[in-house]
């Protein structure tokens, strides 16, 4: 097995230590795990659409100027 170093902030490594009894090493190495796993099938379904990355461009800006719309009613309200 690979040893990797992972750096994190002091504030999070002074939240750790009072939950000495988890063995970080291995909620990180499950989080990774499920990372990997997401981004396989996000490039198993990439590989299979015909979008161009304009469209996908596209696509995305409309995204946000509907959710930057719905942000900007919920914040009047």
């Amino acid at each position: 097995m690979t040893n990797m170093t992972l750096s994190i902030p002091d504030e999070i490594h002074k939240k750790m230590k009072m939950f000495r009894d988890v063995r970080w090493s291995e909620v990180a190495r499950k989080a990774i795990q499920q990372k990997i796993e997401d981004l396989e099938v996000m490039n198993k379904i990439a590989s299979k659409s015909k979008l161009t990355k304009k469209d996908v461009d596209e696509i995305s800006k409309k995204i946000k100027r509907t959710a930057g719309k719905r942000f900007y009613e919920y914040a009047r309200d």
